[in-house]
């Protein structure tokens, strides 16, 4: 099959799908009209799946025809809408009050809808198995853990995964690839801290806990700038502080919340052995005491190198190494793509979606964020090709 006339072709189809999707947004483990309008087109090609996963995720499945045993690969994409208030000036915007497509997700599930409807069409040509994942909310509590734990990546075992990210930091027709760690882990950090309240007038007779709070607060300034080397990336933020009941009143207790960022899992755990330590030290030289709860977020994405080697291989391929843009360092937000590389070797990039000719600019989570719609054809030539490389490579 010419994957890119086949493309072309269907790209008409492609665009209202996307438009069509892009109508219907919804908040994360809540995609019922998604899902249901995705089974609906993979039934109408004849590719089987598994509903539900996760609660509104679908796992679908292609089987190659060709004889012989090839590799196992898994594309993913996320389904879900932001809390947001689209520009009304758009031609195809949100029917759904208060919720947008402002991430570009809805681009994500026609282009593995794309990639899915190519391969199902030219399987007689490849052997192995191609899985899509069409995952339930990434922006908020993250639905690619559960999709693990419910067995996706299994039977059969994945043995390599493949996202990506629309970006309107690049045009349409590139991409942006990074090897190694693209994004970061986070943790919800909790602190409190108990001291001894009193009158305001005799300060002595009690603990104070806001002056343990400002020496706490001062202290884990030191953890990146001193703990952590400057090669490495991380960033600690206590967002909120709360404390006391009157002006006048010692402070018994106050709590604290932030976030912990790394790319490093060994960083990760540097940085939190030390804000235990230094939380609890402080307070206790203080007279009072106080304990660090940590809620894990995301995990690290950290890409594979030798993946990302197949994903340029293709891309020079398809668009031309000028085409191809490396990510000098990475973001410190998150993607819960991590979950699905940590069960098997992958990549996850960026395609440019931006076309500063038409106007189409906008930031990522912006009322006025649109693609524009051409990065679907290479989305879905991407998706396909590099599939079909990773399905019959042997990558130690």
């Amino acid at each position: 099959m010419d994957i890119k006339q086949r493309i072309e072709e269907i790209y008409p189809e492609l665009v209202e799908i996307r438009r069509d999707f892009h109508r219907h947004p919804e908040p994360g483990f809540e995609e019922k009209w998604t899902s249901e309008r995705i089974r609906g087109l993979l039934d109408g090609w004849g590719i089987s799946y598994e509903y539900p996963v996760a609660g509104t995720g679908i796992a679908a499945m292609i089987q190659g025809s060709r004889p012989g045993r090839g590799n196992t690969v898994a594309l993913r994409a996320d389904m879900d809408a932001l809390p947001l208030t689209e520009n009304p000036a758009c031609p195809y915007g949100s029917m759904n009050p208060g919720f947008m497509h402002a991430c570009g997700h809805d681009a994500h599930v026609s282009i593995a809808l794309g990639a899915a409807r190519i391969l199902r069409e030219c399987k007689a040509e490849w052997s192995g198995c191609v899985k899509f994942f069409f995952q339930p909310a990434e922006e908020t509590t993250g639905g690619a853990l559960p999709m693990v734990e419910a067995g996706c990546m299994e039977e059969p075992h994945v043995d390599y995964v493949i996202g990506l990210h629309v970006m309107p930091t690049h045009e349409s027709g590139e991409i942006e690839i990074r090897y190694g760690d693209l994004n970061a882990s986070s943790d919800h950090i909790h602190i409190k801290l108990r001291g001894k309240s009193c009158h305001g007038a005799y300060p002595d007779t009690g603990v104070d806990a806001i002056v343990m709070a400002a020496a706490v607060i001062n202290s884990l300034q030191t953890l990146v700038s001193r703990c952590i080397s400057p090669l490495d990336s991380a960033v600690l933020t206590l967002g909120t502080i709360h404390g006391g009941t009157a002006g006048n009143i010692v402070a018994a207790e106050t709590e604290m919340t932030g976030t912990l960022r790394t790319t490093d899992p060994a960083v990760r755990e540097k940085i939190i052995d030390a804000m235990t330590r230094q939380v609890s030290c402080t307070c206790q030289a203080m007279g009072g005491s106080g304990e660090v709860v940590i809620v894990p977020g995301y995990a690290a994405l950290i890409n594979s190198d030798e993946i990302v080697d197949v994903l340029v291989e293709t891309a020079e391929e398809v668009l031309g190494s000028q085409h191809i843009h490396p990510k000098k360092f990475p973001s410190l937000g998150v993607e819960d793509f991590s979950f699905f590389l940590e069960k098997a070797k992958g990549v996850f990039y960026h395609l440019g979606c931006a076309n500063r000719e038409k106007g189409i600019t906008a930031p990522l989570h912006s009322q006025d964020f649109d693609i524009d719609e051409e990065c679907l054809k290479l989305g879905v030539q991407l998706q396909a090709q590099l599939a079909l490389k990773l399905l019959k490579r042997d990558i130690a």
